[in-house]
């Protein structure tokens, strides 16, 4: 597939965008924008909540770990479908309750504002180094296979992709979001079974061929109990999982703007149950597809890509889509379905970094009716322009898989959050509001120095991300130092 005719497939692609968000976009409320009116149909939000949540992250960084870690990625899978329990019945009731438009706003009922300005600047780094995460995986593979050919700078690859981000939300936000959602998962999906079913007519198999392969064997260890050391052990994997999905749906705004656009808690948790438990099933079609992968590029002699000189697991899946004569068709289910992964988390992160920033930071709410749309739309501007120059920042000091990074940024930056909602829901005291950010502030700088520490130094113990659960339960005890009496 030339690069030609991958820009005009992107391009027939965001014109399709743009025209749902003609159609969702046309009142241009602050209402709309933040809430969608809370008028969005549960089965909607969460059809297209598996999309934002697998994202062009898992749908080429999944696969291109099975290589190194094989089906142990389903352990922390896993762990996410607990953490789905806890938020829809622990989380989604209270945020309820008291109505907000930013889930933060709680912390400042229960806490005060200091803790209320802590929690909203963890989630604002946390999302937007999340966010440039998965732009930067979709930014790699368009100019490694597009822009490249036609020796365009990487920056401007970067800024085009946010460029068309903004064009299509800045009308609509969350309310384009849950509808452009919903067909960014549906061309995912279908672009992973293509790409299963083609892959499988190549290799002459079925599929009951492929799973009883001796070559599969190799890659679909999915439990492992034998070292506790090593990060990839079950319990610290489904642990860590669970703590994730809390923090990165429960706690995160991205995740909870949607859920908050129904019409009733009943709804919300109806869309949380049915999107976690579709969540698992195709997390796994995903590994299946990158155990398909390797088979496939070792019985073709395929190479792994290189980026700036260094083999990159990341880009196997786009190298065997669009260069290894599979057909057409591979290529453009491939192409629909990156941009597609991609943009569906990115999208919703620009809005959810849009209502954070004017809700927790400008106090929207309280500045004259007549400014608040201009505010809006300033602070939209301003969040596309902060994503471009974090997303070019990564090309230059990224250097593991993309998954696993984002995880380990997670146990960083939603640390703190987990410990200020756990205090807040689990116990009653109030705590001296002023000293919250030395507490959230130093929980994250011994996680970051016990996560420095070589194994050797700690018996061959291996850090995984059960980094986020120590870092939550520091924050946890240092507010109860701080405790009121």
């Amino acid at each position: 597939m030339t690069p030609t005719n991958i820009l005009l497939l992107i391009g027939g692609y965001f014109l399709l965008l743009i025209l749902i968000s003609y159609f969702t976009g046309k009142n241009d409320s602050n209402e709309d924008f933040f809430k969608a009116g809370k008028s969005s149909p549960w089965y909607l939000v969460a059809f297209g909540m598996v999309g934002a949540s697998l994202s062009g992250v898992t749908f080429i960084s999944v696969p291109g770990w099975v290589e190194a870690s094989q089906f142990s990625y389903m352990q922390v899978v896993f762990g996410y479908f607990l953490g789905y329990m806890v938020t829809a019945y622990v989380l989604l009731p209270i945020y309820y309750k008291q109505n907000v438009t930013s889930i933060y706003e709680y912390l400042d009922d229960r806490f005060g504002f200091v803790s209320y300005k802590v929690g909203a600047i963890s989630f604002f780094v946390s999302r937007v180094l999340g966010a440039a995460f998965r732009l930067f995986l979709v930014a790699i593979v368009l100019q490694q296979f597009v822009f490249d050919a036609w020796n365009v700078p990487f920056e401007v690859t970067v800024t085009l992709s946010i460029l068309l981000i903004w064009i299509y939300t800045f009308k609509g936000g969350i309310k384009t979001i849950v509808w452009t959602d919903t067909l960014q998962t549906l061309f995912m999906l279908l672009s992973v079974v293509l790409s299963i079913h083609f892959i499988l007519e190549q290799l002459d198999w079925s599929f009951s061929d492929f799973l009883s392969s001796a070559e599969f064997g190799n890659y679909s260890k999915t439990i492992f109990v034998d070292d506790f050391m090593d990060s990839k052990h079950l319990i610290k994997s489904f642990l860590g999982g669970m703590f994730v999905t809390i923090c990165m749906t429960g706690l995160d705004q991205d995740m909870m703007q949607k859920n908050l656009t129904c019409k009733t808690l009943k709804d919300a948790q109806k869309n949380m149950v049915s999107f976690s438990v579709v969540l698992v099933i195709v997390t796994f079609v995903f590994m299946l597809l990158g155990a398909l992968l390797f088979i496939y590029s070792n019985k073709n002699q395929i190479e792994l890509p290189l980026m700036d000189g260094n083999p990159k697991s990341d880009l196997l899946f786009p190298e065997i889509a669009l260069n290894s004569g599979l057909g057409i068709t591979v290529a453009i289910t491939f192409m629909l379905g990156l941009i597609a992964a991609a943009y569906s988390s990115a999208d919703s992160a620009l809005t959810s970094l849009t209502t954070s920033f004017c809700v927790d930071f400008l106090g929207i709410a309280k500045k004259p009716e007549t400014s608040r749309k201009r505010i809006r739309k300033a602070t939209h501007v301003g969040m596309s322009v902060l994503l471009i120059i974090v997303v070019i920042a990564f090309k230059h000091i990224l250097d593991t898989n993309v998954i696993d990074g984002l995880l380990k940024v997670a146990g960083y930056t939603y640390g703190p959050l987990l410990g200020l909602f756990s205090f807040g829901i689990f116990t009653k005291y109030q705590v001296k509001d002023k000293y919250v950010w030395i507490v959230a502030l130093t929980s994250v700088v011994i996680c970051y120095v016990f996560g420095k520490i070589p194994p050797a130094n700690l018996g061959g113990y291996v850090l995984g991300y059960e980094l986020l659960p120590l870092n939550g339960l520091l924050t946890f005890i240092g507010l109860w130092l701080i405790r009121r009496k």
